[in-house]
């Protein structure tokens, strides 16, 4: 990859926990002569592993503190200080106001401190703050999900750029956020507080103008128990992929794919995502044949409606004062 590319590779996209061949949400965001980790959802680590070395990582970035999206963070502290691997300590690692409480508490379990800091150099986030990576420049916003819980946009020098939803329900932060980018990466874990469905994925991306929509984080039911096993769970996650991409297909106009684990995107490029090789089978997202596809009964977002949480979600994040910071 040139350092002048900016590639977006998808290490999990899986929900609510991990699944065989796909981790959960976890993304290898590459360009401007540096590496990131977004989101560090169980299983991730592993997969990262098949396109970079655990030491060279650049930083770090956590939409917001559930497991899916976080819990490798535990490993991966194992890794940077206790491998022999000798990376560059700390590594940069950017999330939700506690994220390094959290992990300090996890580690020890008891009242006396893990040193995080160690490994980590711990900066929490605010609506609007922005942080220069490399050639990188990462500006996010608080959206909602119940907990605080931030989208990012990533942009190269260039003007090349990627917006990932994180998980949240259509707001106008988001749209803000994503207006006009090249590439929309928006979770489609299915209608309610907290969440998108696929159509109204669709409908943000309409309302932002975005270039290409990819779903991930797709939300499918289990097969009832005894009901065939892990095939049978294959065949349901599969009809949950088709209908979320028909879903969305009726909302936006635009290209849609599903965050296939082991997909690249190249951001701002013509071309299709190129599958990359894989140790583990790709098994979970190969449709059946004759598979259904459903038709959606939820309505798009509408920008500037008010969001379902409204004024009671419980989180409301203010403005970052300055809000800027610049470290390669």
């Amino acid at each position: 990859m040139s350092d002048r590319s900016l590639r977006l590779t998808v290490l999990g996209s899986a929900t609510p926990f991990p699944r065989p061949g796909n981790a959960c949400s976890g993304y290898l965001v590459e360009g401007g002569g540096v590496r990131l980790w977004v989101d560090a959802g169980t299983g991730t680590l592993a997969e990262l592993q098949r396109h970079v070395a655990v030491g060279d990582i650049d930083a770090v970035w956590i939409s917001h503190l559930h497991a899916d999206h976080s819990a490798d963070l535990l490993t991966y502290f194992y890794a940077l200080l206790y491998a022999g691997l000798e990376p560059d300590l700390p590594v940069r690692l950017i999330g939700p106001v506690g994220i390094g409480d959290r992990l300090a508490r996890f580690l020890t379990g008891g009242s006396e401190r893990s040193p995080v800091e160690r490994a980590f150099g711990v900066e929490e986030l605010c609506d609007g703050h922005v942080a220069r990576v490399g050639g990188l420049t990462l500006t996010s916003r608080a959206v909602e999900h119940g907990p605080p819980a931030f989208a990012l946009r990533v942009e190269d020098e260039d003007g090349r750029s990627l917006v990932y939803s994180g998980d949240c329900e259509p707001c106008p932060s988001l749209v803000e956020l994503a207006r006009d980018c090249d590439l929309f990466l928006c979770e489609a874990d299915g209608e309610g507080p907290g969440h998108h469905s696929a159509a109204q994925a669709g409908g943000t991306a309409t309302a932002a103008g975005v270039g290409r929509l990819v779903l991930t984080h797709v939300g499918s039911t289990p097969p009832a128990p005894g009901g065939g096993g892990r095939r049978a769970a294959e065949r349901v996650a599969a009809r949950a992929v088709d209908r979320a991409l028909a879903e969305a297909g009726l909302t936006y106009a635009g290209e849609v794919a599903h965050a296939d684990p082991g997909l690249r995107f190249d951001v701002g490029a013509d071309s299709p995502a190129d599958p990359l090789p894989r140790t583990v089978p790709d098994v979970l997202f190969v449709s059946p044949p004759g598979s259904a596809t459903g038709s959606p009964t939820r309505a798009p977002y509408e920008p500037g409606a008010e969001s379902r949480s409204g004024s009671g979600s419980g989180f409301r994040a203010e403005i970052c004062p300055g809000g800027w910071s610049d470290v390669r």
